[in-house]
Parts: structure tokens; C-alpha cells; sequence
């Protein structure tokens, strides 16, 4: 998805459901898509649960939203959160939000939003139900935030069990190239790149231990990645290659003599 440094972002952050450990790292992507013009916090303060929070608030802006727990086994948090969103959708000059949960009860809100015409981004733990991934324009894995390492181009120790839970890789890249073939069978990099984030919400190299797409193409043996001079990189399904089928031996004088006889 195209970065737009200028974006006006709401960030609204499900402390219950989301570690303070995550809230630098989280940030810091987000100022890729937009500006957190608005950075809230919800949850219970009075409990010890969200202790590690406190320091985090302070240090990166975010206004705390107090909900006291009223009632035993009702997320009163997620509650205060959403009528936050659709008071700030009417409210505020905003063109996008940002939900940080991996509680599937926000898949609703993320719809919501986007009817109206607002970019939705989602960022939560790989265990986020597919539908919440599914109703955000894209979803971003909090695991692959905390622990990136933009010079490492090789998969990550974890790749394999980040994939566990993700799309099969080589079948939605050889979908995506396809898709945007021209004539002669290359794709533009970007176009697929783009195909991958509106087919696929939660799609990121990162997931799969790659820093960038280019990248993780080159990576494929499946996939062919050109950079013609002076042009885009492009990138098509690797060619099968049939086997030539052998003539066949020619015949010794000897056995042309044995068919004569027969």
C-alpha cells in the first residue's frame, strides 16, 4: 500500500488485548501510512494488568481512556473504543484509523469504517481471527514489528512458523503474478505488490522473513525477477521446461538385413 506521510491517522489501541512492549515499534510503522493525529489507549487503569502501559503513554503522547470493568466477563473496553471511532468518524478530520487488537469483536467497526470511505489498518498478534484481518484494508503482525531487522535478507528463525498461520506463499505469488501479466507474460513488480495488499489484507515480506518484496521474489525459485535498464523490476512464473523427446537409434545394417529376412 502507497505510503502517504501527510494521512491523518486516529490510532486506537486495545490496551487490554495488546502489550506495552509493542507501542514503540507500532508507532513507528504507522508514521509510514500517516500522521497519528490522534493516539488513545483503552482499558482499566486501577488494575495492575496494564502497569506496563503507564510508562508508554508519556512518552509517545497517548491519552488514556479510562473504562472501569462494571461487569464480570463484559469488555467494557472494546465498547468505549468503538464509540470513540464512530464519534471521531463524524467528528474529526480524519482519513484513516489504525485498531490495535487481535479481538475479532472490531471486525464490525472495521467495516463500518471503510464504508465510509476511511482507510483501516489493523495491527494484532498472528492469532487474529481471519475475519478481522479480512475486514481491514491491510493488517499488520505486531511479532514481525518487534522483532524486524531491515538488514537481514534472509528468512528470520521464525519464518517457518509465521507461515504456519499465513496464506500459502507460492500460491498467492504465482496468483498475483498471473493476474498481472501483460502479453508477455512479465508482470510489473509494483502491480503485483499492489494485486497482493487488496487480495491479501494481512500480506507483508515480513511475515515470511523478507525485508522487501524485490526481495522475497528473488528469493523464489518459481519466480523469475528482471530489472531491465532504465525500466521497473518485473517478475513472471518461471517457464516450465518440457523435455526435447529423443529420436529414435537408427538401425545397424545388421538389423536392417534381420527385418529384410522377417
Amino acid at each position: 500500500m502507497t505510503e502517504s506521510p501527510t494521512v491523518r491517522l486516529a490510532v486506537l489501541i486495545d490496551a487490554d488485548n495488546v502489550s506495552s512492549s509493542h507501542s514503540s515499534a507500532l508507532l513507528a510503522e504507522l508514521a509510514r501510512y500517516g500522521i497519528p493525529t490522534v493516539k488513545r489507549a483503552y482499558g482499566d487503569w486501577t488494575t495492575q494488568q496494564l502497569t506496563g502501559w503507564k510508562g508508554e503513554l508519556a512518552r509517545h503522547a497517548i491519552q488514556p481512556i479510562q473504562q472501569f470493568a462494571n461487569t464480570v466477563g463484559k469488555n467494557s473496553t472494546d465498547s468505549a473504543l468503538i464509540i470513540d471511532a464512530m464519534d471521531l468518524l463524524y467528528s474529526a478530520n480524519l482519513e484513516a484509523f489504525a485498531l490495535v487488537s487481535s479481538d475479532s469483536d472490531f471486525t464490525r467497526l472495521a467495516t463500518r469504517l471503510r464504508e465510509s470511505g476511511k482507510t483501516v489498518y489493523g495491527l494484532g498478534q498472528r492469532k487474529t481471527p481471519a475475519s478481522l484481518q479480512a475486514a481491514c484494508d491491510k493488517f499488520i503482525f505486531l511479532e514481525v514489528l518487534r522483532d524486524q531487522d531491515d538488514s537481514d535478507d534472509e528468512p528470520g528463525p521464525d519464518a517457518d512458523t509465521e507461515g504456519d498461520s499465513l496464506p500459502d506463499l507460492r500460491t498467492i505469488m504465482e496468483a498475483a503474478v498471473r493476474s498481472t501479466a501483460q502479453e508477455d507474460g512479465w508482470s510489473p513488480l509494483g502491480a503485483v505488490g499492489t494485486y497482493l495488499g487488496k487480495a491479501h489484507a494481512s500480506f507483508d515480506p515480513r511475515h515470511y522473513g523478507f525485508s522487501r518484496l524485490s526481495v522475497l521474489v528473488g528469493k523464489q525459485d518459481y519466480l523469475d525477477l528482471d530489472h531491465p535498464d532504465g525500466g521497473q523490476p518485473r517478475v513472471r512464473v518461471t517457464p516450465k521446461r518440457t523435455a526435447r523427446k529423443r529420436a529414435p537409434a537408427k538401425k545397424t545394417s545388421t538389423e536392417k538385413a534381420a527385418a529384410k529376412k522377417g
